[in-house]
């Protein structure tokens, strides 16, 4: 199940143009990916309709082992949300994932390249200052997931060229980032493809 949400949110995320196709994969997604927490965590079931308070006591009894289901959770919800960002209900959800975020950078800052951390500097960069984001934060956030991957997970620079620096109209930082993308070698264990795709992203931005 984690797998599947793995594989299809990824899929959906990297490749799918028609937006319901997406949609339905990413629905698919989630599903597999709540069912996974439900089945592996103590407690992991109906966390969308859980009362928040409730949801964040749960969160604090995560542990380190728990880590991974959390984590491609969290992901997956993420990716959803993007998916249905016309939908308010979706939006809604939001506080549920950045919590869910934060507590996998509690425990484990470091999994998946520090891939929480790039979660968390996109959420902090949405929307500009005057509608409530905090891009400072956000940029804090990106910046450590790049030293986390040592550089190596280049959608990470991608990201934050696109969220961060075109919100902040730092054309300089953001001309930066999308070349050394370019210039670096994707070729990465377990990080491959998805530098294939950034490269291509970081074109598109320069373009």
């Amino acid at each position: 199940l984690n797998q599947s949400a793995r594989l299809n949110s990824a899929y959906a995320s990297a490749f799918v143009a028609e937006p319901q196709r997406a949609k339905d994969m990413q629905a698919k997604a989630l599903k597999h990916a709540k069912r996974a927490v439900c089945l592996g965590i103590k407690n992991g079931c109906d966390l969308s309709r859980r009362p928040f308070r409730k949801y964040e006591v749960w969160l604090s009894s995560i542990g380190l082992q728990d880590v991974p289901l959390l984590y491609q959770l969290g992901s997956t919800w993420a990716s959803w949300i993007q998916a249905n960002s016309d939908n308010f209900v979706a939006i809604a959800q939001l506080g549920r994932v950045k919590s869910l975020m934060a507590r996998v950078i509690e425990l484990n800052e470091s999994y998946d390249y520090g891939g929480a951390h790039l979660y968390m500097g996109v959420f902090e960069t949405i929307v500009p200052p005057g509608l409530g984001g905090r891009p400072e934060v956000g940029k804090k956030h990106f910046e450590r997931a790049i030293s986390l991957s040592k550089g190596n997970h280049l959608l990470t620079k991608v990201m934050y060229a696109d969220q961060y620096a075109r919100l902040m109209f730092d054309r300089v930082l953001h001309d930066y980032l999308l070349n050394e993308v370019l210039t670096a070698d994707p070729r990465v264990k377990g990080l491959t493809l998805m530098n294939v795709i950034a490269r291509q992203q970081a074109k598109e931005l320069l373009d």
